[in-house]
């Protein structure tokens, strides 16, 4: 065996014995039951709107958005959020609270470089992409819509 190779096969065994070992059932039984948990909230959100608040079902769909958001807001402000990451992983970025504490951690992180150069210029770095491609994908699939329709 060359030198080389024995290098390799010395880094190989090295990055075994040292990469943390992953307990993937424990993690996906964590990730399912803290998703189901925000996708209950959110459910029992909107059947409030539209039970005893009596809204329409558009109505109670925006209050459901915008309380979650609310909430996965107030908990990244106050580091709890990140907390249920940890725990909890792909489970804890249910799309709106996960885009919602997206939009928060990078104002929070800029916070101190000002309102302006900090905050407004940081807000959207994570979320910029996301809100930039689905939006340009939404125009691409109207206008194909549009075309197949006119046709």
């Amino acid at each position: 065996m060359n030198q080389q190779a024995k290098k390799n096969q010395w880094y190989l065994e090295l990055v075994q014995k040292l990469t943390p070992k992953s307990e993937l059932g424990k993690c996906l039984l964590r990730s399912f039951w803290v998703g189901g948990v925000i996708c209950f909230l959110g459910q029992c959100l909107l059947m409030t709107g539209t039970g005893p608040m009596i809204l329409s079902r558009e109505d109670a769909a925006a209050f459901t958005s915008i309380v979650l958001v609310f909430l996965a807001s107030l908990l990244t402000g106050v580091g709890v959020y990140d907390r249920i990451g940890k725990y909890a992983g792909g489970g804890s970025i249910v799309p709106i609270t996960g885009f919602a504490n997206s939009i928060v951690s990078c104002a929070m992180e800029y916070r101190r470089e000002g309102l302006v150069m900090g905050v407004g210029a940081r807000l959207f770095q994570i979320a910029g992409p996301v809100l930039v491609y689905g939006i340009g994908s939404s125009v691409v699939i109207g206008l194909i819509a549009w075309v197949v329709e006119v046709l």
